[in-house]
C-alpha cells in the first residue's frame, strides 16, 4: 500500500537570476547609471557584490562608495528606467524554473514572487517571459521596510497568500536571499548564480543545493524533493 503523498508547500520564488536571467541587464542599467554621474570604471566584480540585495540599499553603497551627491531617489528612479529598456526587450525566463512553475500551478499550489527589485520592474520581468499568467502575486523590497537580507519581503509574500511563513519553500540564487529566508523561517532551495561569489558556507545551510547553478537545476527534482520534504 502506498504512503499519501503530503501537500507541496507555498513556494516562493526570488526573481532576478532564480526564474530570470536578468543580471546582466542589471549590469548595464547600473553601469550606464553610474557613469551618468562620472563613474567610468564600474565592472562585473563591482556589481557582483550585491547580487541579490535590493536596489534601494545597492544604490545607497553605490552613491556613499562612489561620492555621488544626487539624493538616493533620483539614482533609483534612474536605474529604474534603464533597466525597464533593457527588461521589455531582452529577459529571458529559465526552462527549468519555467517548468517548474507550470507545473505548480497546475498542482494549484501557492506561489508568489518576492523580490528586490521595483513592482514596475517586476510587473515588466514577468509580463516580457509569460510567467505573469502564473504568478500573478509578487512583493517588492519596496513595499516593505527592509530588503534581503532581511526577511521582510518573503514574510510579506506568505501574508498576502494567506499561509504560515514556516509552511513555505524560498527558491534564491544568492546569499542575502537564503538569509533572508532562513531569517523567515522558510526552508530554502538555492541555486547559486555563478557569476557571482559563492558562499559556499552560507549556500550549504540551504536544505536542498543545486551546486551547479542553473546547470544542475531540473524542476523534477525539486518536485521529488518538495513531494517528499
Amino acid at each position: 500500500m502506498s504512503t499519501p503523498r503530503r501537500p507541496v508547500p507555498p513556494v516562493l520564488f526570488d526573481l532576478d537570476g532564480t526564474l530570470v536571467d536578468s543580471e546582466p541587464n542589471y549590469y548595464e542599467a547600473g553601469r550606464r547609471l553610474l557613469a551618468r554621474y562620472g563613474v567610468r570604471d564600474f565592472g562585473w566584480e563591482q556589481h557582483a557584490r550585491f547580487i541579490g540585495i535590493g536596489t534601494r540599499e545597492t544604490l545607497t553603497a553605490l552613491r556613499e562608495e562612489y561620492g555621488i551627491e544626487a539624493p538616493v531617489d533620483e539614482l533609483l528612479a534612474g536605474k529604474n528606467a534603464l533597466y525597464l529598456e533593457l527588461a521589455g526587450t531582452s529577459t529571458t525566463a529559465f526552462p527549468e524554473m519555467r517548468a517548474l512553475v507550470v507545473r505548480l500551478h497546475g498542482d494549484g499550489v501557492p506561489m508568489a514572487v518576492a523580490s528586490g527589485s521595483s513592482r514596475a520592474a517586476i510587473a515588466a520581468t514577468l509580463a516580457v517571459t509569460g510567467l505573469d499568467a502564473y504568478l500573478p502575486l509578487y512583493v517588492s523590497a519596496e513595499e516593505v521596510a527592509h530588503g534581503k537580507p532581511e526577511p521582510d519581503v518573503f514574510l510579506e509574500a506568505a501574508r498576502r497568500l494567506g499561509v504560515a511563513p514556516d509552511s513555505c519553500v524560498v527558491l534564491e540564487d544568492a546569499v542575502p536571499g537564503v538569509r533572508a529566508a532562513h531569517a523567515a523561517g522558510m526552508r530554502c532551495v538555492a541555486v547559486p548564480e555563478t557569476r557571482a561569489p559563492v558562499d559556499t558556507v552560507e549556500f550549504g545551510k540551504a536544505e536542498l543545493l543545486f551546486p551547479g547553478g542553473q546547470a544542475e537545476f531540473t524542476a523534477d527534482a525539486v518536485l521529488d524533493w518538495l513531494g517528499t520534504g
